[in-house]
């Protein structure tokens, strides 16, 4: 079993992180999931929520609004549709996020479509609880 994992993180904005990992959990969009190396292959979609790194390094984390998780043996990509440093957040950048999912949510209302108006329910509650988490 390897010990290390090579471990890269990029939204559109930019790459945040690219380093060596001994697991990360990902807040995936059924359930939170620990990836090590060794990991079977394994795509997931990501819900809002914390990214926890642990390396040789140290440990860091990152709030990530959504995106894709590919895992492989000995990789693990995160395309993020948002990441922020987790020492980075502050309450303004958590207040636009509830904000952008309490449009998308009324937009979704608006238009009547069962189904989106529920992702868009989900998408506000898992920022808001967010929010709550880390206490800003």
């Amino acid at each position: 079993m390897a010990n290390t994992m090579q471990f890269d993180l990029v939204s559109p904005e930019r790459r945040l992180a690219s380093l060596q990992v001994t697991a990360v959990q990902i807040p995936g969009a059924d359930g939170d999931m620990t990836a090590m190396p060794d990991h079977a292959p394994t795509i997931t979609t990501l819900r809002p929520g914390i990214l926890k790194v642990e390396g040789p390094e140290g440990s860091s984390e990152y709030l990530v609004t959504g995106g894709f998780a590919q895992i492989g043996a000995d990789t693990l990509s995160v395309l993020a549709e948002k990441a922020i440093p987790v020492t980075e957040v502050t309450r303004a950048h958590l207040d636009e996020l509830i904000a952008e999912a309490r449009a998308s949510h009324d937009a979704a209302k608006a238009q009547e479509h069962h189904s989106i108006v529920d992702d868009a329910a989900k998408l506000l509650a898992d920022m808001e609880a967010l929010g709550t988490h880390m206490g800003l």
